[in-house]
């Protein structure tokens, strides 16, 4: 009795070899990309400009600025407020960025049947 394969549907061997190459290729890309970001920093005002923050593409916090006019003891709250709304607008902006970059690098990619 012999052993009927099915039909090849577009993925056989040499397919499946350039898939592997593609995925290799996107893999690197995508660590030589996330390295970039991580050296980039990205920067955030809140209060109009009294508060500014800065914080690297590894979402650390490098700097924070605060305007001498913002600092009243009896303000602390607002002061805090400020400060909170700069560096979570400065990781939004970091994540986002990541995000588009990590993105652009599958849509190349253009899988098969995977997308």
């Amino acid at each position: 009795m012999k052993v009927r394969l099915p039909k090849s549907n577009g993925l056989g061997m040499g397919n499946l070899e350039q898939l592997a190459r593609k995925a290799q290729e996107a893999q690197k890309r995508m660590e030589e990309l996330s390295e970039e970001i991580d050296q980039k920093e990205f920067s955030a005002t809140s209060g109009g400009e009294a508060v500014k923050v800065t914080i690297t593409g590894k979402l650390e916090v490098k700097s924070i600025d605060i305007s001498k006019e913002v600092v009243d003891p009896e303000e602390t709250e607002i002061l805090a407020d400020m400060i909170m709304a700069a560096t979570n607008e400065a990781i939004k902006k970091a994540s986002d960025e990541k995000n588009k970059v990590m993105q652009s690098v599958s849509d190349e990619m253009q899988i098969p049947g995977l997308m």
